[in-house]
């Protein structure tokens, strides 16, 4: 019988987007018990036209994310991903969105159920869970009063984001994903949209108070680059208090965070779309009592993302070290 000191160490992902993928894709080579729970606020492209249309959640984070964890041929995660450049109705949906809204379908409306079906298709490597089981409307209020409903229209908008909220604001999330939570070694939020991935996530109540009360080792993955609308001239500090300020706890034990060089011409690309680097105020985040992990943590290809291996290798760490206190 395998007992607790032999197995893997539990750890819960929660966020949404690019980064996170790109994250996950690492940390499935490790020794670790995945569940990646993600945001169920998406409302823009081909995820919006399947929530509007199907009333379902939106899929595409959630495929994102089954794919990071797949332990597939390259080819068929190409596929899943393939987005219909033309075609009436089918311009602009990815395959594995369609796929989703199917099983969602075949399952008699059931999402949570299409996203155990489907991961099992694709032996995905640990669970992926919605936040919730219903799509969530985000909403922002500006620092000028007013309010922007849509998470595709929150960057958009241009304006200081003062806080997000969600509608309905007292969804319940789902048993696992608070099971999940409760029984986590550690919790791992980030990277992604600050305001439009991570904090919605964190607004679903009882998973804000599973957070909150779990004795699991917490981390947050700060971003590399701001993002325009969201996080305009961030530092890693602000990141920390925005979501301070919607959860009023001090949440984290660790941030990681990248401390490497990032080439000139990759900041002029990336300055043409209102983005920089997000500055690490080191001194101010240590003050604040958090303990920070600084390294050379990106890669450049067409995009910057963290460098997947070596994020990775300092989540693992961090994991193992905690795990050697607790015995």
């Amino acid at each position: 019988m395998t007992t607790r000191k032999e197995q893997k160490p539990r750890i819960v992902v929660i966020g949404g987007g690019t980064g996170l993928s790109v994250m996950l894709r690492g940390l499935k080579e490790k020794p670790l018990d995945i569940t990646a729970i993600v945001t169920v606020a998406d409302d823009g492209g081909s995820s919006g036209i399947l929530r509007n249309e199907l009333q379902m959640p939106p899929p595409g984070d959630i495929r994102n994310v089954l794919i990071a964890l797949a332990d597939v041929e390259p080819l068929l995660s190409d596929l899943l991903q393939y987005r219909f450049n033309s075609g009436t109705g089918l311009a602009g949906h990815s395959l594995g969105n369609l796929m989703l809204a199917a099983m969602t379908d075949i399952s008699g409306g059931d999402f949570v159920s299409a996203v155990r079906m489907l991961s099992k298709v694709l032996a995905v490597r640990g669970r992926v869970l919605p936040a919730a089981g219903e799509a969530i409307v985000l909403k922002a209020e500006t620092v000028d009063g007013s309010i922007i409903t849509g998470e595709s229209n929150i960057p958009k908008a241009g304006k200081a984001i003062k806080r997000v909220f969600i509608e309905p604001p007292d969804v319940e999330p789902l048993e696992e994903a608070v099971e999940a939570i409760r029984e986590a070694d550690a919790i791992l939020i980030g990277p992604g949209s600050l305001y439009t991935s991570i904090i919605p996530n964190l607004l679903v109540p009882k998973l804000a108070e599973s957070i909150v009360e779990s004795n699991a080792v917490k981390i947050f993955v700060c971003n590399v680059m701001t993002q325009p609308g969201e996080t305009d001239n961030y530092s890693v500090g602000d990141h920390l208090t925005a979501v301070h300020a919607h959860i009023g706890h001090h949440l984290f034990d660790y941030v990681i965070v990248n401390d490497g060089e990032i080439p000139e011409q990759v900041q002029l690309k990336y300055a043409e779309r209102g983005a920089k680097a997000v500055h690490l105020d080191l001194e101010e985040v240590k003050r604040r009592g958090y303990e920070v992990i600084a390294d050379r943590l990106v890669l450049f290809r067409t995009y910057l993302r963290h460098d997947a291996a070596r994020l990775s290798h300092h989540i693992y760490q961090l994991v193992e070290n905690w795990m050697e206190r607790k015995r």
